[in-house]
């Protein structure tokens, strides 16, 4: 038995902190009785530490490590220590757990009535140690502000009382050499410049930064900024590139498919200057000339845009592909080479980088030609006899974007293609022209016009078609969310927003040129702004309302976009009330304006002497309170008629209001809410699926309700427990299943609708499946994907990479090195979605440390290759983690630490990990790493820690 299972056992046997520690105190005497009181400590201290991982800011654990250290058996200044390195885990990132424990420091250390020295650290304690300790004091406190806020903590206050203790320690600096110096010189000034501090903890470290800036001297000083500033223009030597880096459709590819995935979140495609900043990273991070840049983007472009018409021309993923190439990326290039010629660093000439790279391109015909399928422009309205432009190409449209946006010249597009003409090959470009107006004020008129569904669904399809409008249909759809928004004008905003809603197509197109974020934004704030009480009709002014609660949660679900709040200026607007609709509250719960709502709600709708919905009642309720409160009056009807409380004409009368217009906005939390109570009820749900059925059939049920709440019917109709479903005869099941169906776009053959569309995966396999096929995509010369964001929700960043690097070994093992490098350097070094773990600091400190000693007992000819594979991706990861630091700061002025730390940060800790380990496979890697001279010009601050 060890320290930490009799903790374990101790703890969850429910002994008390008294006790616990006298069967410590045996245990010691016994096995460790020869031991330093320091490393005792430090086992007792993280044999708790370990147990918060399972049980996040546990009480009694917190009193365990009170009671050892008031007994002395655990010295406050080891669990200090103990603590701060052990808070670098992700493991422990729960603010209220790391509150908790920095808690305990600070109230043992007052209770003390010591000053810090004898207290958080020894007597007699080096600098040098000292400055160790504040290290990760500081990487705490950057923890702390980059954990989401909550009420229940104070972390990021807590944690700066602690630095400031630390800090305070510091007696004597002049001992620490120069090098030592830079190192906590970068960490502190990293911290000043990255986070709103409180003004204690900032005086604190200014004050510090500035005591290590008079032992670093002036000169050094100015050279490591210097160095830090320029160090992006450097290229990586060939050892650390590999020696095919200038034949790579690995690298734009997975960056295109990243655009593509994620065009509606940060760093997507409608997110136009981080999108730039990735474009700029690439650039600088592999060293390629610009004709091999432009060469390398264009041919990886294309060949996504093939693959994707294996699936079908008309496919969404085709035609978003084509969409992209030929509106999106040629007006992210022209920022793209705009940033670049800013810096000043190189003298560039893009026009004929532009030139040889479509000449290139224009030489695969064997791709080309895929991208020119016949019948790729032929959609559904035009095989009702819809005028086409026969003669449009995917390559022509191509060059003549180039050619407006002036990135290549009229002459050199005539060269590439002999009928290229600079007019206009778009049809709905001229008729554009012909009527004297700008595309902007065309589109203007036709989204603010009275037009029917009918023209509607054609102009749409029109614009669908045609890529060259659709960066001015985005532009148009953003402006009038703007003035919409500051107007209060509901009977504008309300049809652009159904419009959107049920055609997501166009929404689809939107997102690639506008960030959708910013639409969400705008309508979001409609709604809190917009107020019932003073318009004339408020039944008709709610209706209208609804439009834009259906685009929100139409918006949200597709784009995936899930946070809590949105930020605009100073306002925190809340998204609860969208995303969980389908709570069911009992009476008592409601509170306050919740409380008086429900009761005028329950009257109105489901009360025989109800007279209706009174104007009233409309003008007091916030359409989120409504939004809220609808799946428990349903709840509450449907009990009261179970309990003979109200007739069955009176309920579905009530129901019948949420039929139509008025209120079918509020339809996906209700019908969700009535989903999972047939799921908890069992067979004795006939009117539960009465009601449902009856929302579900009407033929005014909003698109979005049955797209929102489909997969969670046809898990109903799917559940082999639900099988009395089927056999009731009020209940259509099969019609039900198809509308379900239908809303999802999936296939019902015959009746018989399968779920699956191809080999069933496991869940858990998905993420080794999703690596395996872009490792094989790659090794084949095709365009490779992988969605590491989707990875990751089925699985641990710890438990990703370790699967991911096992999938890269084998593969390394079969001579695809480089391929395995792209791949790593893009999975650790791209950032990633909100509310998912930045992976390379996990891989470099959590993941890296294991696989050391793993390699370690390999036999001879398995390491030498794992080592090579090791290093490659730690070099390359960094690099491209610094470029990307670089281009946010040029491109967006943005400082923040998007991969989680800064890669000096990394690389330092990295250094002193390795020094630390002591194996074979560390020293290798630190060798190796140390002598590549790009390395160490890009990262100083790793040879600095690691010749400590």
């Amino acid at each position: 038995m060890s320290l930490a299972d009799l903790t374990r056992n101790a703890f969850q046997s429910g002994i008390s902190p008294v006790k616990w520690v006298k069967l410590c105190k045996l245990y010691v005497s016994k096995h460790l009785s020869g031991d330093r009181p320091e490393d005792v400590g430090a086992a007792i201290s993280n044999s708790v530490l370990v147990m918060f991982r399972a049980y996040p800011a546990d009480p009694t654990l917190q009193e365990y490590l009170k009671t050892a250290i008031r007994d002395g058996l655990l010295p406050l200044h080891v669990f200090v220590t103990s603590f701060l390195q052990a808070a670098r885990s992700p493991e422990l990132h729960n603010g209220s757990t790391l509150d908790a424990l920095c808690r305990v420091v600070l109230e043992c250390h007052y209770s003390t009535g010591m000053p810090p020295v004898g207290s958080v650290v020894p007597y007699a304690e080096s600098a040098i140690n000292i400055l160790g300790t504040i290290q990760d004091a500081l990487a705490l406190l950057r923890t702390a502000h980059t954990l989401p806020i909550s009420s229940s903590h104070r972390l990021p206050a807590s944690a700066s009382e602690l630095v400031i203790l630390l800090i305070s320690s510091v007696t004597d600096i002049t001992q620490v050499s120069t090098a030592q110096a830079m190192v906590h010189f970068a960490d502190a000034n990293d911290m000043l410049q990255s986070f709103r501090l409180s003004p204690d903890v900032r005086h604190v470290l200014e004050n510090f930064v500035l005591s290590l800036s008079l032992v670093i001297g002036d000169d050094a000083k100015a050279a490591r900024e210097a160095q830090m500033l320029h160090a992006f223009q450097l290229e990586l030597s060939k050892d650390i590139l590999g020696p095919s880096s200038e034949t790579d459709i690995v690298t734009c590819s997975l960056m295109l498919h990243h655009f593509l995935f994620h065009r509606a979140r940060q760093f997507g495609s409608g997110d136009g200057p981080r999108a730039v900043a990735i474009l700029v990273r690439t650039l600088r991070a592999t060293s390629w000339t610009p004709p091999v840049f432009y060469t390398q983007l264009f041919q990886a472009a294309v060949t996504c845009l093939s693959q994707s018409m294996t699936v079908g021309p008309d496919s969404r993923s085709a035609s978003l592909w084509r969409a992209f190439i030929i509106a999106r990326l040629p007006r992210l290039l022209v920022l793209f080479e705009a940033a670049v010629e800013s810096d000043g660093t190189i003298e560039t000439d893009w026009r004929s980088a532009m030139q040889i790279a479509l000449h290139s391109l224009f030489q695969r015909m064997d791709i080309l030609s895929q991208c020119e399928h016949p019948n790729f422009h032929m959609g559904a309205l035009e095989s009702a006899n819809e005028e086409t432009d026969a003669s449009r190409s995917f390559s022509r449209d191509f060059l003549w974007q180039l050619a407006t946006l002036g990135l290549v010249e009229q002459s050199v597009a005539t060269q590439i293609d002999s009928s290229f003409t600079i007019e206009s090959p778009s049809r709905l470009l001229a008729e554009i022209q012909d009527t004297g107006l700008d595309v902007e004020t065309f589109l203007e008129t036709k989204l603010s016009s009275d037009a029917s569904q009918d023209d509607t669904v054609t102009f749409l399809e029109r614009v669908r078609q045609d890529p060259l409008i659709h960066a001015a249909f985005g532009e148009v759809v953003l402006k009038r969310f703007r003035s919409l928004t500051f107007t209060l004008e509901l009977e504008g905003l309300s049809p652009l927003a159904r419009m959107l809603y049920l055609h997501h197509e166009s929404l689809d197109l939107i997102s690639l040129h506008v960030p959708i974020s910013e639409l969400v934004l705008h309508a979001l704030t409609f709604l809190e702004d917009y107020d019932c009480e003073t318009v004339g009709d408020p039944q008709t002014a709610v209706s209208l309302l609804g439009d834009v609660v259906l685009f929100l949660q139409a918006t949200l679900a597709r784009f995936h976009i899930n946070p809590n709040t949105l930020s605009a200026k100073d306002r925190v607007l809340q998204l609860d009330y969208l995303q969980s609709s389908a709570t069911v509250y009992q009476a008592h719960q409601l509170k306050h304006e919740d409380a008086t709502a429900f009761t005028a709600w329950f009257k109105a709708l489901f009360d025989s002497s109800s007279e209706g919905i009174a104007d009233t009642i409309f003008r007091s309720t916030p359409p989120k309170t409504l939004l809220r409160l609808a799946p428990t009056l349903f709840s509450h009807a449907i009990s009261s008629y179970l309990d003979q409380k109200i007739d069955k004409d009176v309920l579905f009368n009530g129901v019948s209001y949420f039929v139509g217009p008025l209120l079918n906005w509020t339809l996906v939390g209700v019908i969700k809410a009535l989903v999972m109570e047939i799921q908890h009820r069992g067979p004795s749900v006939h009117i539960h699926l009465e009601v449902l059925q009856t929302l579900l059939v009407s033929s005014t049920c909003p698109k979005p309700v049955l797209s929102l709440c489909g997969a969670s019917i046809l898990r109903l109709l799917g559940d082999t427990k639900n099988k009395h479903l089927h056999q009731n005869g009020v209940f259509d099941a099969p019609t039900i299943r198809k509308l379900a169906l239908q809303a999802l776009s999936i296939p019902n053959e015959n009746g018989q609708a399968s779920l699956s569309l191809g080999p069933q995966i496991a869940w858990m396999d998905q993420p080794r499946q999703a690596i395996r096929d872009a490792l094989s995509m790659a090794r084949s010369g095709k365009a490779p994907a992988l969605d590491v964001d989707r990875c990751l929700l089925v699985t641990t960043p710890s438990k990703f990479l370790h699967l991911f690097w096992s999938e890269l070994s084998t593969a390394t093992s079969l001579g695809a090195m480089e391929v395995c490098r792209r791949l790593a350097t893009f999975a650790l070094a791209m950032p990633r979605l909100s509310g998912t773990p930045p992976l390379l600091p996990i891989f470099l400190h959590v993941v890296l440390p294991s696989l050391i000693s793993s390699i370690d007992h390999q036999p001879a000819s398995e390491q030498s290759v794992n080592i090579e594979l090791l290093v490659s991706i730690i070099s390359s990861s960094l690099t491209s983690a610094l470029h990307l630091e670089v281009a946010l700061h040029k491109v967006c002025g943005e400082q923040r630490p998007v991969l989680g730390q800064l890669s000096s940060g990394m690389a330092r800790r990295l250094a002193s990990d390795l020094r630390r380990k002591g194996s074979p496979t560390a020293g290798v890697i630190a060798h190796r790493l140390s002598s590549s001279a790009s390395f160490v010009a890009n990262f100083p601050t790793f040879i600095a820690e690691l010749q400590q």
